[in-house]
């Protein structure tokens, strides 16, 4: 399983932000028995403080498939496990 995060941080730019994502993934991938930290992290620069439908992240990619064929590429491939995922099961 993968586990994909948004996390805020208050930092001075883009290169700090990283840096203390990148730390933070490093320690709860440690607390975890069998996780590992995969190595990517990015930033997304709020332009609003965070509240009621803030934009906290956002993504741009450039694909030739069509809405649902790209739905079940990236996002719908049926092996999603959404909502809390109790680890000690």
């Amino acid at each position: 399983m993968y586990e994909e995060r948004l996390t805020l941080w208050r930092a001075e730019g883009f290169d700090e932000a990283i840096a203390l994502a990148e730390g933070e993934a490093l320690g709860y991938a440690a607390e975890q028995p069998g996780m590992e930290f995969v190595g990517l992290a990015q930033a997304y620069r709020l332009f609003d403080e965070p509240g009621h439908a803030a934009e906290v992240f956002s993504l741009v990619r450039v694909s030739e498939l069509d809405p649902p064929a790209y739905l079940t590429r990236f996002f719908d491939t049926g092996e999603e496990k959404q909502g809390h995922i109790d680890s000690g099961a």
